[in-house]
């Protein structure tokens, strides 16, 4: 599905077609001390669970501006990234020139790949399925495309992000222009992926307390060392989010 068949009033695609939009994005999901430690966060661990990375063939399914297509084509990753907005990937492209990274932009859908089947050694796909009007389609496109494994992250249906998640949804049903994202159990989660040959072998929950609630505080020791304290009583494992996971083709 191209961008010119998919709905054209979905937030997903319209939001995002936007060069100013495009060009803000990065500040306003990254700016401040806690959107640089979401980044780190998200870019060791997501590297984390592709390693070793040097020579593999990587798609960034979903890329935005690049951030996470740029950070493994560093650690030695041959990557495409692709993406429904032309106008964020312009962004992308720019930002992989300044920083001297090579990264193949281009532009798709989530919900129909233009690769062969097992085309790259691994898929990534940040803060997309959350999104997508098919998240089914979408996931199992990059289960077939990828050879050996998959990595996405969800907000979770146990944690701060469903009561946030349903807000916008009540918000965008009164005629609102939100982005009413979706949240996943895991066991949905689980058996969508083994529907395509594929298990989890890795997951990383991120924070209990909401994200929004950290910005207002401002402080990353502040954060690391309250959610520290929830992990050690096991609350992280109950109730955090995002979740991030690795998922592996099943031997045949």
């Amino acid at each position: 599905m191209t961008r010119a068949q998919s709905p054209p009033d979905h937030y997903s695609y319209n939001v995002y077609a936007d060069p100013a939009k495009a060009a803000s994005f990065d500040a306003e999901r990254f700016g401040g001390p806690i959107g640089r430690l979401l980044a780190d966060t998200q870019e060791a661990v997501v590297a984390g669970f592709l390693a070793p990375l040097e020579g593999r063939a990587v798609l960034d399914v979903g890329t935005g501006t690049g951030r996470a297509s740029i950070a493994l084509a560093r650690r030695g990753a041959t990557v495409t990234g692709i993406d429904a907005s032309v106008e964020m990937l312009a962004v992308a492209a720019e930002r992989a020139r300044a920083e001297a990274v090579a990264v193949t932009f281009v532009p798709g859908d989530a919900h129909a790949l233009a690769f062969a089947d097992g085309a790259f050694d691994a898929v990534v796909c940040l803060r997309v399925l959350m999104h997508t009007p098919d998240w089914r389609r979408a996931l199992a496109e990059l289960c077939r495309v990828a050879r050996g494994r998959v990595v996405f992250d969800y907000p979770a249906l146990v944690s701060a992000a469903a009561l946030q998640a349903g807000l916008r949804r009540v918000a965008a049903r009164r005629g609102r222009r939100v982005e009413a994202y979706r949240v996943f159990t895991e066991r949905t989660v689980r058996a969508e992926l083994a529907r395509h040959g594929f298990r989890i072998v890795r997951a990383h929950r991120q924070f209990v307390l909401p994200i929004a609630l950290h910005r207002i505080v401002g402080s990353p020791k502040l954060t690391r060392a309250i959610e520290g304290a929830l992990a050690a009583v096991g609350l992280r494992w109950l109730l955090g989010s995002p979740v991030t996971v690795a998922a592996e083709r099943c031997a045949s």
